[in-house]
């Protein structure tokens, strides 16, 4: 009797265009909200690091006693004047009369000033911001108007808190345009050569966007309701790890809806076919990501915490517009979507040939891969791993200590030359002091301690009647004698020698809490200085405690999958490896190659959790397809059949994934720069080599005990085939059973 091509039973009107359509429809209505939203995540964004620190840091209670010394939430702007020569008489009084002008400008704040320096060659402002304000706009008033009042010849900054806020604001501008455009560009570039069609990147470009537009709303939602704190770090992130994870899974979907296309005319079984072939690797993919996201909960620093949840949002709508958009795309478009090279039917006789080795039907590149591994496979995987612990090497020179925040930015910054010039003329840490929190009964000794401390210039008590202190900078003294006290605390402001995001400057603040809890056990020391210490001191220990949690979730997660043990320890070894050669590589490159001073805190953290959580879903779109191959041609066929079937899709995926973290490259941030280089080069090690070689040829050489425990693992080869050859995994649980009672 004729065998009938499977899936040509007639599909109801609802199935085949209904569904299809509503689900294209709910897409767009989700797009349309969340497209707009996209321009409006400035306004529940933050980039101020003291809204980043964990509760318990020293520095955050400092602050919040600040608070109280103080009526209004403001950061000091510092105004630079510099001269080549000493200020003359006349230019003196035209910089005086510029502090009328400031005042004006800012509806009548006070403002501290004009302070000129010993050498008589410079004048600083001390200008108070509302941190509510529009910061950026306010420093670039004061910049124009700096600029037109001072003294000719003269060179003008804008810097301290405010000003390298403001910069810094400038520089994550790309995220809203730029950073999309070259990520998505990238994107297209790469699916046009993959597939040679039109419409088939086009239909995942559709589902990428739509998934960001999606998640845009929903952390958009999340912020509003004070649910996180969403940064332009965050916000870069979330755009290039939606892009990126849509992508990579609706490769995964694309590849098994055109094999399933191979086997029969109707483009609906064939769409219902795929996803149920593809359903589980996605989801198990999707799911090891946002649990391992989420494991950024546990950190003590709000920033990871915010991240987590952002970028697990992320994921989830990929996750959906994967499993829902792409298929109902793909119900619309059918063979059309691959024109002009649409997949043509394959014959019944030809559809599931004898495998014996497992590289029949292969050719080019994946045959020559598999032929490799299965002749040398012990060769192969020794040789991988040898040279990944060479890479690995590197990474004892990585410098992940944190940078001065006037290394963060890249591009010319006002700012940052402003901290030059006032490094030049007055104490450097001017304009950021050290902000000290005492008893008022030992004011008077925690004071003089402060100032005999190496490294204080000078420290003060704020005084009752002073300008309110401002966060992050100076307050005039005002009536020398009776300090400010509330509720029996008094604030000391010590201006130290160094700048203040420098280590020399850092080293003063360990120093002076040392000292002073001698004298005062709740003195405490904050400031702009205590904050960069506290928020790299709780980096590093998140990095000791979030790292066990996520291997361990992984872990799990396979394990589940692929219903073994060992196979999923090997694999989440293989990661791990991958990662420190990844970071191995990069620590070489960013100290003699881009020339860095060093790295974020949160660096080698990012890095785990994106290139772990993201190598694993490589690991599940294999292994889960070599279980299948397995059952029904055994291990070792199998492992080459599943390496061959998944090679070029793999690969697709991870040039897609590198390049859009590349893209963030754009972004003259140096933790995105460097985040970019440490993910696209982790990504395609993990594509090139862990993937391709490491993983199938130390599987090809342990064969079926890749799957111990499990009784897929206990079963001979010729049996598996046996029940392979019988048609489903159904008959070889009989075979197995019955395996187990001989």
């Amino acid at each position: 009797m004729k065998q009938r091509h499977s899936g040509t039973a007639r599909v109801p009107f609802w199935l085949r265009w209904l569904v299809p359509v509503l689900l294209v429809l709910t897409w767009l209505a989700v797009a349309g909200v969340g497209g707009p939203t996209f321009g409006r995540l400035d306004e529940v964004s933050s980039n101020d690091q003291a809204s980043f620190l964990p509760a318990g840091a020293e520095a955050t209670a400092a602050q919040d006693w600040q608070a109280k010394f103080r009526d209004s939430d403001e950061i000091p702007a510092v105004i630079v004047v510099e001269s080549e020569s000493a200020f003359t008489p006349a230019q003196l009084g035209e910089a005086a009369a510029l502090k009328a002008k400031l005042e004006e400008l800012q509806a009548g704040s006070t403002v501290i000033g004009p302070i000129p320096s010993e050498d008589g060659e410079a004048i600083q402002f001390v200008v108070p911001i509302p941190s509510s304000g529009e910061v950026k706009e306010i420093v670039q008033e004061l910049r124009e108007e700096v600029q037109a009042s001072a003294p000719a010849g003269m060179q003008t900054f804008v810097t301290g808190p405010a000003g390298l806020t403001a910069d810094l604001v400038s520089a994550f501008a790309g995220i809203d345009g730029i950073l999309l455009l070259v990520a998505l560009a990238a994107v297209f570039i790469i699916l046009l050569i993959v597939y040679r069609s039109l419409l088939l990147p086009i239909a995942v470009l559709f589902t990428s966007v739509f998934a960001l537009c999606a998640a845009i709303l929903l952390v958009f939602g999340m912020a509003k309701l004070g649910w996180i704190q969403l940064s332009g770090q965050s916000q870069g992130i979330l755009s290039i790890l939606v892009i990126g994870a849509a992508t990579d899974y609706a490769l995964l979907y694309v590849a098994r809806f055109r094999e399933a296309l191979t086997h029969t005319t109707n483009r609906t079984a064939a769409v219902l076919t795929a996803w149920k072939a593809s359903f589980e690797p996605i989801l198990a993919s999707g799911a090891t990501v946002i649990i391992a996201l989420l494991c950024l909960l546990f950190s003590d620093l709000n920033s990871n915490k915010a991240l987590g949840p952002v970028a697990a949002a992320g994921i989830l709508c990929s996750l959906f517009a994967a499993l829902t958009l792409l298929p109902a795309l793909m119900a619309l478009l059918g063979r059309t979507a691959f024109w002009p090279f649409r997949p043509k039917l394959v014959p019944d006789a030809e559809r599931e040939p004898r495998f014996v080795t497992g590289l029949e039907g292969q050719k080019g590149l994946w045959r020559a891969t598999g032929s490799l591994v299965a002749r040398r496979p012990r060769t192969v995987w020794v040789a991988s791993v040898l040279l990944l612990l060479a890479a690995s090497a590197g990474i004892l020179q990585l410098k992940a200590n944190g940078v001065p925040q006037t290394d963060v930015i890249l591009t010319a910054s006002n700012a940052v030359d402003g901290q030059d010039a006032l490094a030049r003329h007055f104490d450097a840490g001017s304009g950021s002091p050290a902000v000290i929190v005492a008893d008022e009964a030992k004011a008077q000794e925690v004071l003089d301690k402060t100032k005999a401390t190496a490294g204080v210039g000078d420290a003060y008590l704020l005084a009752e009647g002073s300008v309110p202190i401002i966060s992050g900078g100076p307050a005039a003294p005002g009536t020398p004698g009776a300090p400010d006290v509330r509720e029996g605390k008094v604030l000391i402001n010590a201006t130290l020698n160094y700048a203040a995001d420098s280590n020399d400057a850092e080293n003063v603040v360990v120093k002076l809490r040392e000292e002073l809890k001698k004298i005062d056990d709740g003195a405490l020391v904050g400031g702009v200085t205590a904050t960069a210490l506290d928020t790299n001191t709780t980096a590093q220990r998140d990095l000791v405690v979030i790292i066990p949690v996520v291997l361990a979730v992984i872990l799990v997660i396979l394990m589940l999958l692929l219903r073994s043990v060992l196979a999923p320890v090997l694999l989440v070894a293989s990661v791990v490896l991958s990662y420190a050669a990844a970071m191995g590589v990069s620590a070489l490159v960013f100290n003699h190659i881009f020339g860095f001073p060093g790295a974020d805190a949160t660096v080698p953290l990012f890095g785990f959790v994106f290139l772990v959580a993201l190598g694993v879903d490589y690991n599940i779109f294999l292994m889960s397809r070599v279980r299948e191959e397995s059952l029904k041609h055994g291990t070792r066929p199998g492992i080459l059949r599943g390496l061959g079937v998944t090679g070029g899709v793999i690969t697709s995926a991870g040039v897609v994934l590198a390049a859009t973290f590349a893209a963030l490259g754009v972004i003259p941030i140096m933790f995105l720069v460097q985040l970019a280089f440490i993910v696209a080069f982790g990504v395609l090690l993990d594509t090139v080599l862990v993937r391709s070689l490491l993983v199938p040829a130390l599987s090809y050489d342990l064969g079926r005990r890749i799957w111990w425990p499990s009784r897929l693992g206990r079963l001979a080869d010729d049996e598996r085939a046996l029940a392979g050859s019988r048609g489903d995994e159904a008959s070889l649980e009989t075979d197995l059973e019955g395996a187990a009672r001989r």
